[in-house]
């Protein structure tokens, strides 16, 4: 006769922690909390999907916070006595951090550039403008499409390019540039940086919506950085190059600014170097609508809002249909 025996009741709870701690995937913790209901209140009791998503990425140990709007969070003053109120969070960030996790992994990929915030500097704006890298290729409507710097006589001087996200929180894999080649000057000549690196944030006061016009403007008072990614060789070359971070990134906040370094390429008109951008391209998982942040000063720390209680519009995946239905069971 075959004997079964649950070893989270046989088992002290140190065993068991390391036992489940072994899961690496976040759907595997839902599945183990939907087995029964002493496994599901160990996993929440325990926030194992919590500890899993931030072993995942440590992004999130900037979260302050879980709320869900929709479902109109209560102060633990106004709810009851402090065990049920206890007991709510733990759920609540049960069902937010499976989700999250998962998100990250299984959400479709897509451009994640929304709008040109500034740059640096502009040669002739609104002809040159940041706002030109928002479309493909390096013609529009007939004519070429690209920003410019100003033109320097130090090579070593940076540019920088500011860009606002499709969502507060978008996991970022690659970063594609087109350098733009001057076919209308003597020579077709690349305009290229000679490297370049990537840095991710948010602004230090909430921003307007619509953004309005792209400003030359520097960065560095307006934003704070919480991501910078190594350094980048960029080639002379007309062509989409691509540039993939050493892992996927957690920009939380929804700011992207590229850093130009070094400039190879002089006019020939006026012995300055400049560097000319055709096309950006900023590929990852936006996690919108299903999460959104609130910013909480220059900390650093946020507020992580879940935006709905039921189930949010999902990608065609039979199998992230199906944890998510576990990680929001009641």
């Amino acid at each position: 006769m075959e004997i079964r025996l649950d070893f989270l009741n046989w088992l002290d709870h140190d065993t068991s922690m390391k036992i489940l701690g072994c899961l690496q995937d976040p759907a595997d913790l839902v599945r183990v909390s939907s087995v029964s209901r002493s496994w599901r209140h160990f996993v929440i009791a325990n926030g194992l999907c919590k500890q899993l998503c931030l072993r995942m990425f440590p992004h999130f140990l900037r979260v302050d916070c879980v709320i869900e709007p929709s479902c109109g969070n209560e102060k633990a003053s106004e709810v009851g006595c402090s065990k049920f109120v206890e007991w709510e969070t733990l759920k609540r960030e049960h069902k937010a951090y499976a989700f999250l996790a998962q998100g990250c992994l299984l959400f479709p990929f897509k451009e994640c550039i929304l709008d040109a915030i500034s740059a640096s500097s502009t040669d002739n704006y609104p002809v040159e403008s940041i706002r030109n890298t928002l479309l493909q290729g390096d013609h529009s409507e007939g004519r070429p499409s690209y920003w410019s710097s100003k033109g320097q006589r130090d090579a070593e001087v940076p540019e920088t390019l500011v860009y606002k996200l499709v969502a507060d929180i978008c996991v970022i894999t690659e970063i594609d540039i087109q350098p733009f080649q001057a076919y209308f000057q003597r020579g077709s000549p690349i305009y290229s940086a000679i490297s370049v690196r990537f840095l991710m944030g948010h602004p230090k006061c909430p921003m307007g919506d619509p953004l309005g016009e792209p400003l030359d403007d520097t960065a560095h008072d307006k934003f704070i950085w919480t991501y910078s990614s190594p350094e980048f060789p960029m080639a002379q070359e007309n062509s989409l190059q691509n540039f993939k971070l050493p892992e996927p990134v957690v920009c939380i906040g929804g700011i992207l600014q590229i850093e130009l370094l070094g400039r190879v390429q002089r006019q020939e008109m006026d012995d300055l170097f400049y560097i000319c951008v055709a096309h950006v391209q900023v590929k990852g998982r936006p996690l919108s609508p299903a999460f959104g942040v609130e910013m909480l000063g220059p900390s650093g720390k946020f507020v992580l809002k879940a935006l709905s209680c039921d189930p949010p519009s999902l990608p065609d995946d039979d199998c992230l249909i199906s944890w998510w239905t576990f990680a929001w069971a009641s």
